[in-house]
């Protein structure tokens, strides 16, 4: 795994540029993940787990991954800090069609809490019968000042 970030992920503004990250953890996703959900005893530990070190590479770089960050009364599942940015990350697992609605709606009040308009919402879809085509994706939703990229894993 790599240590450190590559400038490609560092727009010129010295913002990060999520998108292209999780682009590239959804391709490592991809070509990894069945090594790694076996390993972990808890099934549904193994998607927040290998997410967050893959992120690590931020913290590697000067950013911080805060786990389970504040949100007022509630607690997204990362933040990830960079420079003076905050870029909220909300983790579901599939579990039907309910998954990506509720978890807009959850993101969407964590990122009004924050005071940010634009959020990534992570699915992992982990149903056997589900070709890789079914599970990696990226759609981009917005409404209400907010924009929400809801990645497929």
């Amino acid at each position: 795994m790599q240590t450190e970030i590559k400038n490609r992920w560092v727009n010129k503004d010295g913002s990060l540029d999520m998108n292209e990250l999780l682009k590239a953890f959804q391709q490592f996703w991809r070509e990894n993940s069945g090594i790694w959900q076996e390993k972990y005893q808890y099934k549904e530990a193994a998607p927040h787990l290998i997410l967050q070190a893959f992120l690590q590479r931020v913290i590697n770089a000067g950013g911080d991954i805060l786990r389970e960050y504040a949100a007022n009364r509630n607690r997204m599942d990362l933040c990830v800090r960079y420079g003076s940015n905050k870029y909220p990350i909300e983790i579901k697992l599939h579990y039907g069609p309910k998954t990506i609605p509720e978890g807009l709606e959850q993101l969407g009040g964590y990122m009004d809490e924050v005071g940010e308009t634009t959020g990534w919402l992570v699915v992992f879809d982990r149903r056997e019968e589900a070709s890789w085509e079914e599970r990696i994706y990226w759609k981009t939703e917005a409404e209400g000042g907010r924009t929400i990229h809801v990645v497929g894993a």
